[in-house]
């Protein structure tokens, strides 16, 4: 086998399928995180600059964490 061929399987295959301590790790904190904003259900009120609105604090909290989650997503695509 050449290094080529030797080189390129190992890294397909390693970036795929492995699950790495840091994986782990992140996959606790989201499931953490929707914990944390599935349990705080109760209704706030919420202003954005000028409007103020009244709604679950647990979907508040979920937009929030998905739009981070975006900007971090594109951030570290943008890194690469």
């Amino acid at each position: 086998m050449s290094p080529k061929t030797s080189e390129s399987g190992g890294k397909a295959g390693a970036k795929g399928g492995a699950v790495t301590p840091a994986r782990i790790i992140v996959v606790l904190l989201a499931v953490l995180a929707l914990i944390f904003i599935f349990e705080n259900t109760r209704a706030t009120k919420i202003r954005l600059l000028i409007p103020e609105v009244t709604m679950p604090l647990w979907m508040a909290l979920l937009a929030t964490a998905v739009i981070g989650a975006l900007c971090g997503a594109y951030f570290m695509k943008r890194r690469s």
